[in-house]
């Protein structure tokens, strides 16, 4: 079964001291009352938060907006 949260980048910290940049983004559930797709996954994530430490720069969040992670069992190879 794959489930499918609506979460917001709520922070974006930077840090110098490793031999790349890396970049410590962190999400939380999204929820406005007045949008009915926030109020369909604050059933399923009311609450929670999730990190990502990231040091590609090519891959950027940005703070504010909103952003699905889709999660799916990933299959054990025989």
């Amino acid at each position: 079964m794959s489930v499918r949260a609506k979460f917001r980048c709520v922070s974006d910290e930077l840090t110098i001291g490793h031999p790349d940049p890396q970049h410590k983004y962190v999400f939380r559930p999204v929820y406005e009352p007045d949008v009915p797709e926030d109020r369909r996954y604050a059933k399923s994530t009311p609450s929670g938060e999730a990190w990502l430490l990231v040091t590609n720069p090519a891959v950027t969040f940005e703070v504010g907006e909103h952003y699905y992670l889709d999660f799916t069992p990933v299959i054990a190879s025989e």
